[in-house]
C-alpha cells in the first residue's frame, strides 16, 4: 500500500509540472481529529471437544492525526489524494484461553496459554473527487485504505498475519481562499468493511469501523 500511495503521489506531481499547470494545483497539510468506533468478535474452537468460545467487544477512542494531500483542479470539480505518513497504534489486547493443541493427549486435558495481539494501521491514504457546490463550500466522495499489521504473541506459536482494509469517505467543507494560499475546514465520515483473520482454532473479525472526524487544512495554489 505504501508504494501504491507514493506512485499516485508522485504522479499528480509530475502531472501538475507539465503545462497544464495553470488550471490549478493545490498543495497542503491538514490536522484531523475525531472520534472512531470499531465492533470486534474473537472466537476460539477447542478441537478436542467441538466446542466453540465467542468473545465481542466496542470500543470508541478519540483520534488525532496528521496528513498531506496534492489535489489538481477541473473547474468545479477537484481530484486529489490525501495521506497519513504516520501510523495509528492499538493498545495490547492480552486473554487467556483452553488451548488443546498444546495439551498432553494421553492426559486428555487442556492447557492454559495467554494470547497478545497490538495491531498497526498504517499507510491511510484516501482518493476522494469533490464538487464545488458554492464559491466557498464543497462536497466530497472518496475511496480510503489502509494496512493492518497485527503484532501477536499466541501461546498456541501461530500468527494472524497482515491484511487491509478498505472503506468510503464522505466530507463538505468550506474553503476561505487567501492569495495564493487558502485554509479550509471540513467534517469527514469514514465506513470501513469488516475483514476476519485466523490463527489455527482463533479467528478475528472486525465487524465495523467508522467515525466522524473533523479537518483543518492549510494549502497553497499553483
Amino acid at each position: 500500500m505504501k508504494k501504491l500511495s507514493l506512485i499516485i503521489i508522485s504522479g499528480l506531481y509530475l502531472f501538475t509540472t507539465s503545462a497544464f499547470a495553470e488550471i490549478g494545483v493545490n498543495i497542503g497539510v491538514s490536522g484531523s481529529a475525531g472520534i472512531f468506533g470499531a465492533t470486534a468478535k474473537e472466537t476460539h474452537t477447542t478441537s478436542a471437544t467441538g466446542s466453540t468460545t465467542a468473545d465481542q467487544a466496542s470500543e470508541i477512542a478519540a483520534v488525532g492525526y496528521g496528513s498531506i494531500f496534492l489535489e489538481k483542479e477541473f473547474g468545479m470539480i477537484t481530484v486529489g489524494v490525501d495521506y497519513v505518513p504516520t501510523p495509528f497504534e492499538s493498545e495490547t489486547a492480552e486473554t487467556q484461553k483452553r488451548d488443546d493443541q498444546t495439551a498432553n493427549p494421553a492426559a486428555a486435558a487442556v492447557t492454559e496459554v495467554v494470547n497478545k495481539v497490538q495491531v498497526d494501521l498504517t499507510d491511510l491514504t484516501t482518493m476522494y473527487v469533490g464538487l464545488n457546490v458554492t464559491e466557498n463550500a464543497y462536497v466530497r466522495f472518496g475511496y480510503a485504505t489502509m494496512d493492518v499489521e497485527t503484532n501477536e504473541n499466541l501461546g498456541t506459536g501461530s500468527s494472524y498475519g497482515n491484511t487491509s482494509l478498505d472503506g468510503t469517505v464522505y466530507g463538505v467543507g468550506y474553503q476561505k481562499d487567501l492569495d495564493a494560499m487558502f485554509i479550509r475546514v471540513e467534517g469527514t465520515y469514514m465506513d470501513f468493511d469488516g475483514v476476519s483473520l485466523t490463527a489455527n482454532d482463533n479467528t478475528i473479525t472486525l465487524k465495523n469501523l467508522d467515525g466522524l472526524t473533523g479537518k483543518l487544512s492549510i494549502g497553497k495554489s499553483f
